[in-house]
């Protein structure tokens, strides 16, 4: 079985998935529903979708990604995977690099894999510096930085329509941010404010 993980960092109404669930079909992940998408940051550990994919993963299948920073952004976590596909002899195909380990893996494609993980780590920690450079030059400025107060005017009609059967059970909070095309972390603000207000 051919599955695909595709990763955003930020939630939906920022970021667009939908080139990378194009481009995990144009490399084989042709049922839809084999692919698995999250909004969460790649060096977040426990990502609920990521798990989901990795316990239903068996010997022989193989795990799509456009490229290795989609699937993790830390060293050690790539590491882990990496160790993860050789136990369950299973294809990791990240863009166009294929991890095949369902034979013995050699040395040479283990050590780039990682050697990708390195960069893709070290871009993302440039990409931190940056912006915290950013923010604190704004700050110096006079402006003021950061998101806006949120309120109970800015949940979504469809979320407080939804409330009343996620409070009684109905739907659980997963299947309640689906319902609502939002994150699990947006959801969580959300109820928050309901529950305050």
């Amino acid at each position: 079985m051919i599955y695909g993980y595709c990763r955003c960092s930020t939630n939906e109404s920022k970021q667009d998935i939908t080139r990378q669930e194009r481009d995990l079909k144009a490399l084989g992940v042709t049922d839809k529903n084999n692919i698995y998408k999250e909004y969460e940051s790649g060096t977040k550990l426990n990502r609920i979708e990521l798990q989901r994919l990795l316990d239903k993963v068996k010997e022989g299948d193989t795990i799509v990604s456009t490229e290795v920073s989609r699937i993790t952004r830390s060293t050690k976590q790539l590491c882990e995977i990496i160790e993860f596909a050789k136990n369950k002899h299973i294809k990791l195909v990240l863009g166009t690099f294929v991890v095949d380990c369902t034979k013995d893996l050699d040395p040479m494609t283990e050590g780039m894999l990682k050697m990708m993980g390195v960069f893709s780590e070290l871009e993302r920690n440039m990409i931190s510096q940056r912006v915290k450079s950013g923010v604190a030059n704004a700050r110096a400025k006079g402006k003021i930085v950061g998101r806006p107060t949120l309120t109970i005017k800015d949940i979504p009609q469809k979320v407080v329509d939804m409330y009343d059967l996620y409070r009684n059970g109905t739907i659980s909070k997963t299947d309640y941010a689906k319902i609502c095309n939002i994150s699990r972390p947006t959801l969580d603000k959300y109820l928050q404010l309901i529950k305050e207000g």
